[in-house]
């Protein structure tokens, strides 16, 4: 998991021992490592904006500084997690979010084939775990099997599923499935909705009318780690259009780069909640930041202790 941003930041942030350490460090002694470090990033699907921030606290921390050799890879790498920490500590827990009201309404966004109707079944998972009751509103009215696909969820997980038929007005059916959680005293509602490409304007109209209409409490992103900057660009344009106050990453457990669970949060300042790491309903994991940190630096500071 990570391995090749690993690799990566390992072999750039030795590379700056070869800066010479006889003087205050300049710009220009900067110059070469700091070009690598930022292709590093960038490669690895890191957001510009996050790699230039990256760069600019490694710079800061070290012109005009006079450091032992033997120190400045320490000072890298504690300038790597400063900007790393900067990003992704926004702790958020679920559990005592979902508590601030009954019934607590939580809206799944994001395009086909990220995993969004699975990432709804392992949260509803979660949240019974957790001594939640919940229901599932198929309000994807578009896609073919989306409804067949949520029952199927809905059945193992002995949750209900509220929902219309296909073409159905997707704010009606979650309209209704709010409706029968405040008649059932039911916690969670849980709103599938169709994915939908983020320059679709007339599909994202629509999104916008589900939430004017139903007002939920919150709306999670889900997002692909494996599409790296893709994944960043559609959380962002969710964010302008309808606003995210989460994220569920998928398929973490694969993604050997890590670029996009570093930018994803930094570029829409909202956290990540949860991690998808398979495919099976416990597989989903509350994001731990330090968790990260220690995913992509473990290397490099085992190399220092050696």
């Amino acid at each position: 998991m990570f391995a090749s941003l690993r690799s990566k930041l390992d072999k750039v942030v030795s590379g700056f021992s070869s800066v010479v350490l006889d003087k205050e460090v300049s710009e220009q002694d900067l110059a070469d490592p700091l070009w690598e470090l930022q292709m590093a990033l960038l490669e690895n699907d890191v957001a510009l904006e996050v790699a230039e921030r990256v760069c600019d606290e490694v710079r800061g921390s070290l012109v005009g500084s006079r450091i032992r050799r033997g120190a400045i890879i320490e000072s890298v790498q504690r300038a790597l997690v400063d900007v790393i920490t900067e990003s992704l500590d926004r702790p958020l827990d679920f559990i005592s979010e979902t508590g601030k009201k009954q019934p607590f309404i939580v809206m799944f966004v994001g395009i086909n084939g990220t995993g969004k109707t699975t990432s709804i079944a392992k949260v509803g998972r979660f949240l019974m775990d957790n001594g939640k009751s919940v229901v599932f509103a198929a309000a994807d009215t578009f896609r073919a099997a989306a409804l067949e696909q949520l029952e199927v969820h809905g059945r193992n997980l002995g949750i209900r599923v509220i929902k219309h038929d296909y073409g159905a007005d997707a704010a009606a059916v979650c309209f209704d499935a709010i409706r029968h959680a405040e008649a059932k005293g039911i916690d969670v509602v849980l709103v599938d909705t169709a994915g939908r490409i983020q320059t679709n304007v007339n599909l994202m109209d629509e999104l916008e009318k589900i939430i004017r209409v139903n007002h939920p409490d919150f709306v999670m992103f889900v997002g692909d780690a494996l599409t790296g900057n893709d994944a960043v660009e559609q959380a962002k344009t969710f964010k302008e259009k309808v606003g995210i106050d989460g994220i569920v990453l998928t398929k973490v457990d694969v993604d050997a780069k890590g670029g996009s669970s570093l930018s994803i949060s930094y570029v829409t300042r909202s956290p990540i909640v949860f991690i998808g790491t398979g495919q099976e309903y416990e597989d989903l994991e509350s994001f731990d930041p330090q968790w990260f940190i220690e995913q992509i630096t473990s290397t490099t500071q085992e190399e220092e202790e050696e």
